[in-house]
Order: structure tokens, then sequence, then C-alpha cells
């Protein structure tokens, strides 16, 4: 597994906006570009792994493999504690076809009502990001990170997507969807695996 180099052009492999614009962000000071594997026009793999790091290596090597080019995947999710840890990796399928994340923050809801979990230390969960770097010769390496806090309802902040707006990080009071995206990058599930990944791979 080579280290990456200043100025190479990486495929992030989502079709995913908000996922595409975090990691510009954090891959801009290391000189490095990023481009969607939509915008290349790549087809997105059917996820068929039963954890992150597995659906995280395979979007990772069908990108690099289609492009030719070194490709970051990332698979997260949310997993409450009191739901035996789901959605975790079906975190994006319970929002449907239609990413209907407000559907999805409704379910959770839904359910912890259903269990009587209303006070916070009933509603704990972590958020989880694994990010993949695979090289066109297949050549992948894994790199995680968790956030941990407690769910809140109704959604709060217009920030961020996905559960963002119903999930509170340990020691803060604002959501995910309430905080600035600096504010988040400073902790987020998907900064720390970056971190890790950062250290591993990218020019120091």
């Amino acid at each position: 597994m080579r280290d990456l180099q200043p100025g190479e052009k990486l495929v992030m492999a989502t079709h995913n906006a908000g996922k595409l614009r975090e990691i510009e962000v954090l891959v801009a000071p290391f000189g490095m570009s990023v481009v969607s594997a939509g915008a290349l026009g790549l087809p997105e793999p059917e996820e068929t792994g039963t954890t992150f790091e597995e659906n995280a290596a395979l979007k990772a090597r069908a990108a690099a493999v289609a492009s030719g080019l070194p490709a970051l995947a990332d698979d997260s999710g949310l997993a409450v504690d009191a739901l035996d840890g789901d959605p975790g990796v079906y975190s994006a399928r319970w929002a449907g076809p239609g990413k209907d994340f407000d559907a999805a923050m409704r379910t959770v809801e839904d359910r912890l009502q259903a269990l009587g979990a209303t006070e916070p230390g009933q509603r704990k969960a972590h958020f989880v990001a694994v990010l993949a770097l695979a090289f066109p010769d297949g050549d992948c390496d894994l790199f995680r990170g968790e956030v941990h806090g407690a769910l809140v309802y109704p959604p709060r902040g217009p920030n961020g997507f996905g559960y963002d707006p119903i999930f509170v990080p340990e020691g803060h009071g604002k959501t995910f969807g309430e905080m600035s995206a600096d504010e988040k990058h400073t902790m987020s599930h998907r900064a720390r695996a970056f971190a890790a990944f950062a250290r591993a791979r990218l020019p120091r």
C-alpha cells in the first residue's frame, strides 16, 4: 500500500453530495483534489456487506478499478443502543429510495417511543464511519472513526445531512444539524476516520 502524493486526484466513491463536500474540505489542505463517482458516471455497486468495513471496501475497490485512480469510499451510519445497533449499516436504506431522512428519523423516534425510551440515558447512540482507500490493483486499507452521543426529537438544525439533526454529541448541546461545518469537522465520525487515514497515507 503506497502513500498518496501532493496534487494527486482521488475518486470519492459516492453519489451523496454531503459526503463529497466533507471530504473535499478535509483533503484540501493536503493539496489534493476529489471527483465524485457520480460525476464520472460510475455506477453505485450493491452494498452486500454486513459491516461498515465490508461495504466501504467494496465501494472503494469498484471505483478504483473503474476509474483507474485511487479511490476513497465511506460507509457510515447511526447505531442506536436501544435498537440493538440499528439502523447501523442499513442507515441509508431506512431513508428509502427517495433518501427521505425525515422519514428515517421519524422511524427511529417511533421505535424508541415504542420502547419507552424517552430519557437521554435511554437514547444513547453513536455514529460510525469507515473510510476505505483502494488502488486500481485492488489494494485496500481501512480506517474507522466513531462519535458517541444521544438522540433528540424533533430534529434540530438545517445543516449536515442524514441523521445529523437528531444527534447531539457527548459534551455538546447542539445537534450536528445545528453546528457549522467547521464545528462538525472537529469531532465527527468521518473526521476521526479521516484523521487516521491522513496520519497513515497522506503527504506530511
